[in-house]
């Protein structure tokens, strides 16, 4: 091959790169090891933490964790193929000779090296969103409702915009920066969730993105085991606001006690929304009880398919970001009319059962608001409850579960599952008010789920409505095929 044709591949390679060896360095502050490589030749065209996920052309990330290092599948990553490896300055000066020898082994890869490896993702994602100036840039955060809040948003904004989102809820430290690595020059918007579980997780991956405009859905007790208080909550979910500029909005739950703190000192326009937040446009018509909410917006009506006054919130949150950028009262009834239920989430399976699928995740907040809309749904058979640990609540696990147990006893439930250890304390709340007609099982293994099933199948009569909630963990899922005759979920 020609010198010239070699400087034109060298030329093209760093045009179709996420961003240019220079620019990337300079991003993550870090320096090239050994000599084999330059600068103005690095090109990667996709991000990975996962050596299993690098393909040819990826930019490794290697992170370092409590029990896990990735350095140590950095092998794995140069043998599929990645073209650029971070590697940490201790693990670098640790063993030297080793990262020279690779480096020097391996003239087709980059390897650079930085202070913290997952700082330096997030940092190489912020330098990549830097390179989309006209991309409208919004975030959506809460306790609980993250996700159908962003999907409701998605489904709306999609209906005038092109729109990019975080896929799933990939909207931790480490799955927002390899969310927005998805950008392309074609999206118009770009909507993500961010989550945390732990203290300024927020802050840094706002900082990745910068949005100009935000959603806060609620501050509840998610995650107060590690954050101690919902003081501290607020104040981290109110990072997400911290780059909405003059021309930005923060969209913010009229009813939640933290309304105002969420609202001080925010630069741009405040929009609060609610049920019975006029100025918003909308008007709430009916609860049309498992088949959702009836309401208008601006005078037109239409109807939210997912149930529950905690959903119908979420997706008023949606409308007000919606209308804020822009969208007709048309194109708002189009996209919420279009909205389904995602995965477990709020996903009603008709079948000799009516269950009520609601076991993706659950917190206080999410576990009270559903045991509530059941109690006061309208059911022409038996109500049954199945409620599944709620994971990660540290000290404040016992009184979270005692708290549901108390709101059960006070339900019209013919029959309520408690599954998992955490929630023999719901099980004891609830003991007096509800004897005979509770069970406490403490295990959640597959012949758990299985025992559940053959009780439920056995109490149940065609048409009763069954309530499944829980965190992921426990796998409540699993009920589901066990439960419907069909063999699969019907919506």
């Amino acid at each position: 091959m020609s010198g010239d044709r070699q400087q034109t591949d060298v030329f093209e390679s760093a045009k179709s790169s996420f961003l240019s060896g220079n620019r990337l360095i300079q991003a993550v502050r870090g320096s090239l090891v050994g000599t084999a490589k330059k600068a103005d030749d690095i090109c990667f065209t996709s991000v990975a933490t996962d050596s299993r996920a690098v393909v040819q052309g990826t930019l490794f990330v290697p992170l370092i964790g409590e029990n896990q290092d990735g350095h140590r599948y950095i092998p794995q990553g140069i043998e599929k193929g990645a073209s650029v490896i971070f590697v940490c300055r201790a693990n670098y000066e640790k063993e030297t000779a080793l990262y020279e020898k690779l480096a020097a082994e391996n003239p087709s890869v980059a390897f650079i090296t930085v202070e913290n490896t997952l700082h330096a993702l997030q940092d190489a994602a912020g330098a990549y969103v830097e390179q989309f100036p006209n991309l409208i840039k919004c975030a959506v955060t809460g306790s609980s409702g993250k996700t159908t809040t962003k999907e409701i948003a998605v489904a709306l904004l999609g209906q005038k915009y092109k729109v990019i989102s975080n896929k799933g809820n990939l909207n931790s430290e480490t799955g927002l920066p390899l969310s927005v690595f998805e950008i392309r020059s074609e999206h118009e918007l770009g909507l993500f969730e961010m989550g945390m579980n732990r203290r300024n997780e927020i802050g840094e991956i706002a900082a990745v993105l910068k949005p100009n405009y935000g959603i806060v859905t609620n501050i509840g007790t998610a995650h107060i085991g590690i954050l101690g208080s919902r003081e501290a909550i607020a104040e981290e979910k109110k990072k997400v606001f911290t780059y909405v500029d003059e021309h930005g909005v923060a969209v913010i739950p009229a009813a939640d006690d933290f309304a105002d703190f969420l609202a001080k000192d925010v630069r741009g326009k405040i929009v609060r929304y609610g049920k019975d937040v006029y100025d918003t446009g909308v008007t709430f018509v009916r609860d049309a009880g498992l088949e959702g909410t009836v309401f208008s917006v601006d005078g037109v009506e239409m109807q939210l398919h997912l149930p529950g006054a905690y959903n119908f919130s979420n997706a008023l949150g949606a409308v007000a970001l919606a209308r804020e950028l822009g969208l007709s009262p048309q194109q708002i009834k189009t996209g919420i009319e279009s909205v389904q239920p995602l995965g477990a989430r709020s996903h009603l399976i008709k079948d000799r059962l009516n269950i009520l699928e609601d076991c993706y995740n659950a917190n206080p907040d999410s576990m009270s608001k559903a045991v509530e809309f059941c109690a006061d749904l309208q059911v022409s058979g038996k109500k049954i409850f199945v409620l599944g640990d709620m994971l990660e609540l540290g000290e404040e696990s016992q009184s979270a579960h005692t708290k549901i147990g108390e709101l059960v006893a006070q339900s019209d439930a013919d029959k309520v599952y408690f599954v998992g250890e955490e929630m023999q304390y719901a099980y004891k709340a609830a003991s007096e008010k509800l004897a005979g007609k509770i069970e406490h099982i403490v295990s959640h293994d597959d012949e758990a789920i299985k025992t559940v099933a053959e009780k439920i199948r056995a109490f149940a009569s065609d048409s009763d409505f069954v309530l499944l909630k829980g965190s992921n963990g426990i796998g409540l899922n699993r009920l589901v095929p066990l439960l419907c005759d069909a063999g699969e979920a019907k919506k």
